[in-house]
């Protein structure tokens, strides 16, 4: 007996090691999703200077078109990302469900039957339902964020990505973007609204004393993760 209760103690702790040993994001069971890369694209070499031919324009030297002034165009060029996100839902739903039905019988009034109770002989039953619910939610994000062009594709669509990080005295922001701009859609100042990125991926995230007093301890956690109801 206390063989087996000692077994199950190690279980149990074991199991709450290894919960505690997973990131706040993990989960209790299955694969861990591969964490999303927002690191800063570096340009590419440069392509070898040809030697001068004696004009004035020279190709290697690099160039801008004039209908393209300072915007991002190449891997490794910086881009401003204005954060315009607000969203908002709100969903309810309702449903009622009644039902009935009944039997009964009618004994005969002569014979021996007749000293049977006619309400003994009856038999009805229903059941109803009803239910409700509704939810609400919105959420708003704004700010700057300045990232770079990571890959440029053949129809001129460019793969942006990039993160800020703000070191405060209790703890650190972070906010990470990444997603697909069109050329077009930038504007001189070589900015673009977030709400013009395709397949955007925005996380705002933060740890320190303040993200970590938000969060539910590892104990409570695991209670909840295993819980039945």
């Amino acid at each position: 007996m206390k063989f087996t209760i000692g077994l199950l103690t190690g279980a149990a702790i074991a199991a709450v090691l290894a919960f505690t040993a997973q990131p706040a994001r993990a989960q209790l069971f299955g694969k861990k999703a591969p964490r999303e890369d927002y690191s800063v694209a570096l340009p590419v070499a440069p392509v070898p200077v040809s030697p001068a031919n004696g004009s004035i324009f020279q190709a290697g030297d690099g160039y801008a078109a004039l209908y393209e002034g300072t915007r991002a165009r190449r891997v490794g060029d910086p881009l401003t990302i204005v954060l315009t996100e607000r969203t908002s839902a709100s969903k309810s739903s309702g449903s009622q469900l009644d039902s009935g039905g009944g039997f009964s019988l009618t004994p005969p009034s002569v014979g021996p039957l007749a000293i049977v109770d006619p309400n003994a002989l009856k038999l009805s039953g229903g059941r109803n339902f009803k239910g409700s619910g509704t939810a609400d939610q919105s959420n708003a994000l704004s700010g700057e964020i300045s990232v770079t062009v990571a890959q440029v594709f053949p129809n001129g669509t460019m793969l942006v990505q990039g993160q800020k990080r703000v070191t405060l005295n209790r703890g650190d922001e972070f906010i990470q973007i990444k997603g697909i701009v069109r050329p077009s859609d930038i504007d001189a100042s070589n900015r673009i609204a977030s709400t013009r990125v395709a397949d955007a991926r925005i996380a705002y995230t933060g740890k320190g004393d303040v993200a970590r007093a938000g969060r539910q301890g590892w104990l409570s956690r695991f209670f909840q993760a295993v819980s039945p109801f």
